[in-house]
């Protein structure tokens, strides 16, 4: 279904010198939009009947997903709106507009608010959730039935965590076909829901926020309904710091040649720095990241 909008992305091996792990990335940098948000935009669209999609859809996003389903709606010719904070860099908001979507601004508590209601006022047409919908999370699972075919015997996966649905998308697809593995969330420090979810069983009420280059993750909170499934399917989340995240950006451009934004470098640093696995792989969710910011990275900096 999704084959004709998507690569089957390429699995390879990260050049280190490490003898005691192998670790293998899962390059969804390399979808045309730069990110894995492209199978979930275009499951969900090509699921959706006429009907469902007479008035177009709308998200709300102010990145890769919103990049995805701007891309997935031209294509097939269908109306597209999103919804943003009215603090989005210019350039996402013109990577937005490019693509051929509109742009709909929105104060940040209003925008991120609608993550939980669903709905936004003079909005029209079919809202798609960009992590949590079952059709979502299945076109994200389409990753782990890849690594699956590809490299059947691994023994662990970690996965950035934003919202989850890449996360809990991946683990559902494994799980069902292999049992003997470890699954695990990745965040980062600045902000790591998840993980203080994990600590306290239940979702806190306040969840400590630092802005940082790691900008596509991050949220200072959790979907219920998400947490609830990351108890089932993973098997904890794993903490880095943003020094550890720069130190894996210039690892990847100089030993592979690839180009990862501050989240896609999140597994590669805990399967770096944490004693777990053998045979690890680890998602790289997307390559976009503003280039002042990767100069900075490049040149030994933290931006």
């Amino acid at each position: 279904r999704i084959a004709e909008d998507i690569i089957q992305t390429p699995l390879i091996r990260l050049n280190i010198d490490d003898s005691s792990k192998e670790i293998f990335l899962k390059l969804e940098n390399f979808q045309p939009t730069r990110a894995y948000k492209l199978r979930a935009a275009s499951n969900t669209i090509r699921l959706a009947n006429k009907e469902q999609l007479e008035n177009g859809v709308w998200t709300i996003s102010s990145g890769n997903f919103a990049q995805a389903l701007a891309f997935i709606a031209r294509k097939l010719n269908i109306g597209c709106k999103i919804l943003v904070p009215d603090t989005i860099p210019q350039d996402k908001e013109d990577s937005i507009i490019q693509l051929g979507a509109q742009v709909i601004k929105a104060p940040i508590e209003n925008a991120m608010n609608t993550l939980f209601t669903r709905e936004y006022e003079g909005m029209e047409g079919l809202f798609i959730h960009p992590f949590s919908d079952p059709n979502v999370m299945a076109g994200s699972g389409t990753i782990g039935l890849e690594i699956l075919d590809e490299l059947p015997d691994f023994d662990t996966v970690i996965i950035p965590w934003g919202g989850g649905g890449l996360s809990c998308g991946i683990a559902s697809a494994i799980r069902i076909l292999k049992q003997d593995v470890k699954i695990y969330a990745s965040e980062i420090d600045t902000c790591s829901p998840l993980a203080a979810a994990y600590k306290n069983d239940k979702i806190p009420d306040e969840i400590p926020y630092t802005p940082s280059f790691v900008d596509a993750i991050g949220y200072p909170f959790i979907l219920p309904e998400m947490f609830a499934l990351a108890k089932k399917l993973l098997d904890g989340s794993l903490v880095v710091g943003l020094e550890e995240t720069a130190d894996v950006i210039r690892l990847l451009a100089k030993r592979n040649c690839i180009v990862s934004e501050g989240a896609g470098a999140l597994s590669i640093a805990a399967a770096l720095s944490q004693n777990i696995g053998k045979k690890i792989v680890c998602i790289i969710s997307g390559g976009n990241i503003d280039s002042l910011k990767l100069s900075k990275i490049m040149n030994g900096k933290i931006p």
